[in-house]
């Protein structure tokens, strides 16, 4: 799927996200599905923050200057907090552990409810003004991470 702009790619990056953690919460009890579905999020997740870490915040940096304190320093800390959790929750995942997996999954999606809303608001519609022209290019690079 191709999209016009950084922000269209990675809002629809976060929904899908979503979607993968809605249906893992509802194959909980199911011991077998629910670490098949902690196992899909997991690979989203991680390949959201690399999309971003390693093709969109890089890029943004060098079209607008805002290296060091900018604001994708504060969303690199961010994803350092969620990549955290993540591992504790697939600690818990790998021994099944799932209701330990839904706990640590509320602090979460806060942290992701906070942290998109950042980057939907704030983040990628200066992505789109500063990377307009380069999009096409970008969106190719981000094809060697399975995003769909």
């Amino acid at each position: 799927m191709s999209f016009d702009s950084p922000g269209a790619h990675f809002t629809h990056d976060h929904r899908r996200c979503d979607e993968l953690w809605a249906e893992l919460e509802s194959v909980a009890e199911q011991p077998a599905a629910a670490k098949a579905r902690f196992a899909e999020f997991e690979v989203a997740m991680r390949a959201h923050f690399a999309m971003e870490e390693e093709v969109l915040f890089p890029a943004l940096e060098d079209a607008t200057g805002m290296h060091g304190m900018g604001p994708t320093y504060i969303m690199r800390m961010e994803h350092a907090q969620m990549k955290n959790l993540l591992e504790q929750m697939a600690a818990d995942a790998a021994r099944g552990a799932f209701d330990a997996v839904l706990d640590q999954g509320d602090t979460l999606l806060m942290l992701i409810q906070q942290h998109n809303v950042k980057e939907e608001n704030i983040l990628y519609p200066l992505a789109d003004r500063a990377l307009g022209g380069d999009w096409p290019e970008l969106e190719k690079k981000l094809g060697k991470y399975g995003s769909k």
